[in-house]
């Protein structure tokens, strides 16, 4: 089926009227949220459009072998979720309707944030974003996807915030996205869904988007997505170890300190990027990190001689959030190793539920002072979100 693109946006635009926020029950109702002394704002939240996961379906049954981690993975969830038959409701042919939260940038989200006491969110577009396409199709998709965006957060400035979704294949035109997106349409940022067609950001090559960052003063966001082709395979022997189990944070990890190890930071010393999942395992590794590459630059020189010891640049040039990790240990590492300056909250919706996060955050064990900053004042700085009080102050 041919349609045009502001066919296929319309179609997707109001998803809460077509797809309701409890569509399989996941949500649990939660209790009351009373008066706190702060915003609740959730800044790894995510969600998609139909002109999305119509490319996605033509790249699956195309089946390219340089995304050999895509098309397994997502494939077989797509089948198993129903989600071409979520498809066919959509442009209206018939099937079955299946959970597609992410697909609502209006009242059904906005409900569900209430039901938890979430004040505002900060949306990026999901996994794997535009990093499979080439480069023309990728750059058509974010400028759509980032006016997509910016025409849910026009109408709900007081509780929706968005980063823009930029495509590195041709870095020039991600640069120039970024600042189109930023100074016309009022997004936050950036948002890079890790690896593009195998290819990492430590290449020199896609260094103008770092600079245009710096520029803005605004952050990157690097979200995971299934590893690349070379890293791949041995994850795929259990399926769903390539995901979210420990798939993604593997890319997402790999790929910081491969930034790091490049010394973008030390040519872009005020650029800032922003890691979900507790930073995606790193803090725990700062230490050991630091000894053993320290040892093996002795060894053989490096590619390039950093000012700083590694850890220098995860401590100044990244900030991670909470998203999708409710635990309390991995909570008060974090906390530990950065400040609570560097954490922010996050509840990486809708694939993981308002409830539980907040939940989790309420009785983590911090002081008031510091909820305030992991809830709202890193937030509102290191995004430039406005201090207007939303509805749970």
């Amino acid at each position: 089926m041919d349609l045009d693109r502001r066919t296929l946006l319309r179609a997707g635009l109001w998803g809460s009227a077509l797809l309701g926020a409890n569509t399989l029950g996941l949500s649990r109702p939660a209790e009351a949220a009373g008066p706190t002394p702060f915003r609740r704002i959730a800044v790894e939240e995510e969600f998609s459009t139909l002109e999305l996961l119509l490319a996605q379906r033509k790249v699956l049954a195309e089946n390219p072998p340089d995304e050999p981690g895509f098309t397994r993975f997502w494939g077989t969830m797509a089948d198993s979720l129903g989600i071409w038959g979520v498809v066919q409701e959509l442009v209206g042919l018939p099937g079955s309707r299946g959970l597609m939260r992410a697909f609502d940038l209006g009242e059904g989200r906005i409900e569900a944030m209430d039901a938890a006491g979430i004040d505002m969110q900060v949306l990026q577009l999901t996994s794997p974003g535009v990093q499979i396409y080439d480069a023309a199709q990728a750059g058509d998709l974010a400028q759509s996807t980032n006016e997509r965006l910016a025409e849910a957060v026009r109408a709900h400035p007081d509780r929706l915030a968005g980063l823009a979704t930029i495509a590195p294949q041709d870095p020039a035109g991600a640069a120039r996205e970024l600042e189109r997106a930023v100074t016309t349409l009022g997004l936050k940022g950036g948002l890079i869904n890790s690896h593009t067609r195998n290819e990492y950001l430590d290449d020199p090559k896609f260094w103008v988007i770092f600079e245009k960052a710096q520029e803005l003063d605004v952050p990157i966001y690097i979200h995971p997505r299934v590893p690349a082709r070379d890293m791949v395979k041995p994850f795929q022997e259990y399926f769903g170890l390539e995901a979210a189990a420990f798939g993604f944070p593997m890319d997402a990890s790999l790929h910081a300190l491969r930034l790091i190890l490049s010394g973008v930071f030390d040519d872009y010393p005020r650029l800032q990027i922003v890691l979900g999942h507790m930073g995606e395992g790193l803090p725990f590794w700062l230490p050991r990190i630091d000894k053993k590459m320290a040892l093996f630059a002795s060894v053989k020189e490096p590619r390039r001689k950093l000012e700083k010891p590694p850890s220098h640049y995860f401590l100044e040039n990244f900030h991670i959030t909470t998203s999708g990790m409710n635990y309390h240990a991995p909570m008060k590492l974090a906390h530990e190793v950065l400040g609570p300056e560097r954490v922010l909250f996050a509840v990486d919706y809708p694939f993981e539920e308002n409830e539980d996060a907040v939940r989790a955050m309420d009785a983590a064990p911090f002081s008031d002072a510091d909820k305030v900053k992991i809830y709202q004042t890193n937030a509102e700085r290191v995004f430039k979100l406005s201090e207007r009080a939303g509805p749970g102050a």
